[in-house]
């Protein structure tokens, strides 16, 4: 029978689904990835060192061992903190500060002034204030007031806005409170503004500074006297009438060396005290860091210590307060 065409045998309709199916070059499922990694010999375990639970180190968590050393652990309700070995060593503790033992209140003196009672000179450093040096922006000043002993007297704080410093920079009006050892306010001291634009020897032109004690009661004024080539006040009781005279040097810039404003009575004879600026190098000249020696004699009228002590931020801001340098045209 040659005319007859040989058939292929009939395939069940499994059979031919799935050579249908297997035309596609997508497989179904990834093949297996074979690794060529081939683990050696296991080695002789190492215990863990002291301290570190899990073989971890203390503070970090491994998400493999969720139950070996957890992060936090808490059992009634708080969370110690663990930290990296090394990176905290201890919590550095600030320097206690030593405040001079308060006297007894006495009569006829001022509540706070009593320490001065039994002073016959202080120490006025004033606070290095970083940001001022890079940006030149003008920051509140803050002094510490020591004794010799150098225990903490008083703590002197400006309060300006930022807006009126850096607008009127040495020339600006201030208040600067006095507070002592449990935040009393004790003393406030304010200068109001005065226009320079004027002549020197106008009256409206003189600098003042006003001192209270207690804030609200005037005890005394600082006024400033024309004087072609030094510095001159006069310090006034609450009446206005002067009382002493501070006479300065030639030159108030001090250029490595102290500046000296002696303190004198009004005919100029006797020597009652002095306001020393201290010549600190170059943080004198680079740095708002002043530091002033105050004497005076121990059997002074307390409120005049405290007008002398007043007189000292006066002459801080008019000659030592250090200004900007000029920005350039360009």
């Amino acid at each position: 029978m040659s005319g007859v065409v040989p058939t292929a045998p009939e395939q069940p309709a499994v059979e031919m689904e799935n050579q249908i199916k297997s035309t596609d070059p997508r497989p179904d499922a990834p093949p297996d990835y074979t690794s060529h990694f081939v683990p050696g010999p296991p080695g002789v375990a190492v215990p863990p060192p002291a301290g570190y639970p899990g073989g971890l180190p203390m503070g970090y968590y491994s998400p493999q061992q969720p139950s070996t050393y957890p992060l936090y652990q808490s059992t009634s309700g708080t969370r110690p903190i663990q930290y990296q070995p090394g990176k905290y060593p201890g919590t550095i503790q600030p320097v206690p500060i030593t405040w001079m033992p308060g006297p007894t209140p006495m009569a006829n003196c001022p509540p706070g002034l009593e320490y001065l009672t039994q002073l016959d000179n202080i120490h006025v450093l004033q606070h290095f204030e970083p940001l001022e040096l890079m940006t030149h922006f003008e920051t509140n000043n803050r002094y510490d007031v020591k004794n010799n002993s150098d225990q903490m007297v008083y703590l002197v704080n400006e309060d300006t806005d930022d807006f009126t410093r850096n607008a009127y920079r040495t020339l600006r009006p201030f208040v600067l409170r006095v507070t002592d050892c449990v935040g009393r306010e004790i003393m406030t001291m304010q200068r109001p503004f005065r226009c320079t634009c004027c002549c020197f020897c106008c009256p409206s032109a003189r600098q003042e500074l006003e001192v209270q004690c207690p804030p609200g009661s005037t005890i005394g004024f600082v006024a400033e006297h024309w004087n072609l080539c030094r510095a001159v006040y006069s310090i006034q009781n609450e009446k206005k009438e002067n009382v002493l005279r501070v006479r300065g040097p030639c030159s108030t810039y001090g250029c490595g060396s102290d500046s000296v404003f002696e303190v004198k009575s009004l005919d100029g004879v006797s020597h009652i005290g002095s306001i020393i600026r201290k010549w600190n190098g170059l943080m004198s000249t680079m740095a708002d860091a002043d530091h002033f020696d105050i004497h005076f004699p121990l059997d002074l009228d307390v409120k005049m210590k405290a007008m002398i002590f007043g007189a000292c931020f006066l002459i801080d801001f008019m000659y030592f307060e250090r200004s900007p340098p000029p920005r350039s045209s360009r």
